[in-house]
């Protein structure tokens, strides 16, 4: 069993410093905190008189409608790939198909 590398990591968002420990590569922590950062000052550039907690709140919800999003549009996407494999696969000859194997 091999541990994973936890690198530390120090992240400004909306002025404040954290201090992140992660397996995460450094440039990806400091991306999402970056896109975090930038959600939450899209939230309250939007909004007036917003509170950084209740923007962090209603940023976090855009985001996870974000993801929520992109897990749909990969699973429709598997299902039309998987289709499109099994359309192919009849265009085969028998031998070639596959079928029977594990």
């Amino acid at each position: 069993m091999t541990a994973k590398t936890k690198h530390v990591v120090r992240v400004t968002i909306l002025g404040e410093e954290y201090q992140i420990r992660s397996d995460a590569p450094v440039e990806h922590t400091r991306a999402v905190a970056k896109y975090l950062d930038d959600a939450v000052r899209g939230v309250m550039g939007n909004a007036l008189a917003v509170d950084s907690q209740r923007a962090a709140i209603l940023a976090a919800l855009q985001i996870t409608g974000e993801l929520f999003q992109l897990r749909q549009t990969v699973e429709e996407s598997t299902a039309a790939l998987g289709a499109l494999g099994d359309d192919v696969r009849r265009w085969l000859p028998p031998a070639r198909r596959g079928e029977g194997t594990a």
